[in-house]
């Protein structure tokens, strides 16, 4: 028997809420797929600094800074509607904390430009070494298309527990695009930039008497 017109009647719409209820369900439960960004693979060597005004070997500390930075979380600014505060990506982060990565991608610059690095266990006498003490590290937006990943950071000097010389330095870098990818690239940037500024600091400062 088949069903009466009325069942049919009623049977369609309902059938047709339970359709759209369950493709509402779906959307809402699709989100952004996350995702972990790092710097990405080491640049080649760019030969700024005299090979014989570089020290042959540094001893570099590792990184410190905030307690902010000492987590995967990527952060943003919004300088255009509220520049005193910082904002996490709800589905990006980091592959390791931004001091952690500040401080393979250092090491790893130095060592590319032909310095010897060596951790402050293996500290030889009359060795210099090297603090470094972040202040900023964000991506900043100026607008809500354009933004550049900043990056501001002390470096102190020491050689046999005497400060040489002691320097703040900043770096800014644009991001190809407003999200997380364009600014974990634009960070990248900014610590490779700073990594060049260090070292032509460095040979700067007097050598270790013979």
């Amino acid at each position: 028997m088949s069903p009466s017109p009325l069942f049919r009647r009623h049977r369609v719409p309902a059938l047709l809420l339970a359709l759209a209820a369950a493709a509402l369900a779906g959307c809402a439960s699709k989100s952004p797929a996350p995702a972990n960004y790092d710097f990405g693979p080491l640049p080649a060597a760019a030969s700024t600094t005299a090979a014989a005004a570089k020290p042959a070997a540094l001893v570099m500390a590792d990184v410190s800074g905030p307690a902010a930075l000492d987590s995967e979380r990527m952060h943003y600014r919004l300088l255009y509607a509220d520049a005193q505060q910082t904002r996490p990506y709800a589905y990006n982060h980091w592959s390791g904390t931004p001091l952690q990565l500040l401080t393979q991608r250092l090491k790893a610059r130095v060592a590319q430009a032909g310095v010897k690095v060596l951790a402050p266990s293996d500290a030889a006498a009359g060795a210099m070494l090297l603090r470094v003490e972040v202040e900023e590290f964000a991506q900043t937006f100026s607008s809500a298309s354009q933004s550049q990943g900043s990056i501001r950071l002390r470096a102190s000097a020491f050689r046999n527990h005497q400060l040489l010389d002691q320097r703040t330095f900043a770096r800014s870098s644009p991001a190809a695009s407003a999200d997380a990818g364009g600014g974990a690239r634009a960070l990248a940037e900014a610590s490779d930039a700073l990594s060049a500024d260090l070292l032509a600091w460095l040979a700067t400062l007097p050598a270790a008497a013979k």
